[in-house]
């Protein structure tokens, strides 16, 4: 396993926002605000609750939770958020996660279909700690998701590299306006580690091709990408979806920031769109009218990552202070705050 370790080591060092093996045991997450985390959102099996959505838990809850557990160097509980994950989630034949557990029904999975974006979330965490920690198994599981990744998910389409949401139920093949891609699906920061666990040319061209889908979706009004966006020719917003700028798509700047792409014009553009008096919200693209008005820390901290990376400015008091409330907003706050401390701490 030592050629994996050192491909790890090396895309590592590739990412400019994330945590550099020879000091990432130095955690980016204090410890009083991981174990307000873990209390708020971790259940004593391994899993995270996602208390804003009929307290479910999914591959991209357990995902994140994994990447929180290894930048707050806290070994123990990413192997029990990994336990979980991997005896409840990992039941497919291909080596990806289904997407959704829920605790109200039985069985408690129901769909099988995975989420891409939860599945590149987990093996990224894993590739991470375990290079860290030293933990060869956890390379391997890594490596074996990439794989999978690469072969189900990752596709040419009218010589763009795309990345596809799901293995199944989003491409031409199986939607008249497909392929469909969610712009908020694709993880900047972890793709060269992908790259690193499974080979190919494909990677380098997908981060580089969702940055240019990314700069030529600008719908409606506010000029915003869609959640769910049709490429059947130029791209639209997809059929059978909100025309909206939603809770996924809000992560976009700050993927964007992790993943060392901080071009001012398409993060600025980003920041005025979806933003009302300054604030983040959700946006009717056909209007151009907020939806909702998003006040939580948690997803103002994106726009305020934003204002540093592009003016300099200074994260308000608000954003420093750690107080989780619903899952979602409170994971992006946390892994805006470990960005900011590692690569801005003038912002600090």
């Amino acid at each position: 396993m030592r050629l994996w370790r050192a491909l790890l080591v090396a895309a590592t060092a590739m990412l400019a926002p994330a945590i550099p093996p020879a000091v990432a045991q130095q955690a980016m997450i204090n410890a009083d605000a991981w174990s307000a985390y873990k209390s708020k959102f971790l259940d004593p099996s391994g899993r995270i609750i996602d208390n804003g959505n009929g307290n479910i838990s999914h591959s991209e809850g357990q995902g994140y939770g994994m990447l929180l557990a290894y930048l707050s160097a806290s070994p123990a509980d990413f192997e029990q958020i990994w336990y979980f994950t991997r005896t409840e989630l990992l039941l497919r034949d291909d080596g990806l996660a289904v997407w959704k557990w829920d605790p109200n029904v039985k069985p408690h999975v129901t769909d099988t279909n995975n989420a891409t974006d939860g599945d590149m979330l987990i093996a990224y965490a894993l590739a991470l700690a375990g290079t860290q920690w030293n933990r060869n198994d956890y390379i391997l599981a890594a490596s074996r998701m990439a794989e999978a990744l690469l072969a189900k998910t990752v596709a040419r389409s009218a010589g763009q590299m795309l990345l596809l949401p799901g293995s199944e139920g989003f491409t031409a093949a199986d939607r008249k306006d497909g392929p469909v891609v969610n712009p908020s699906y694709w993880i900047y920061e972890a793709i060269p580690v992908m790259a690193a666990l499974a080979p190919s040319d494909a990677w380098k061209e997908l981060s580089d091709d969702g940055v240019a889908l990314l700069k030529t979706m600008q719908f409606g009004p506010r000029k915003l990408p869609a959640e769910w966006v049709s490429l059947s020719g130029p791209p639209r917003p997809a059929e059978g979806f909100d025309a909206e700028f939603a809770y996924n798509a809000l992560r976009i700047p700050l993927y964007l920031a992790r993943g060392g792409i901080t071009d001012k014009a398409l993060l600025t553009r980003l920041r005025k769109g979806m933003s009302q008096d300054g604030i983040p919200a959700t946006i009717d693209l056909t209007t151009g009218r907020p939806k909702t008005v998003l006040s939580d820390p948690g997803y103002r901290i994106v726009n305020d990552v934003v204002a540093c990376v592009v003016d300099g400015t200074k994260l308000p008091s608000s954003a420093l202070q750690f107080a989780p409330t619903l899952y979602y907003p409170s994971t992006l706050q946390l892994l805006g705050l470990a960005y900011i401390g590692e690569k801005h701490p003038e912002c600090l």
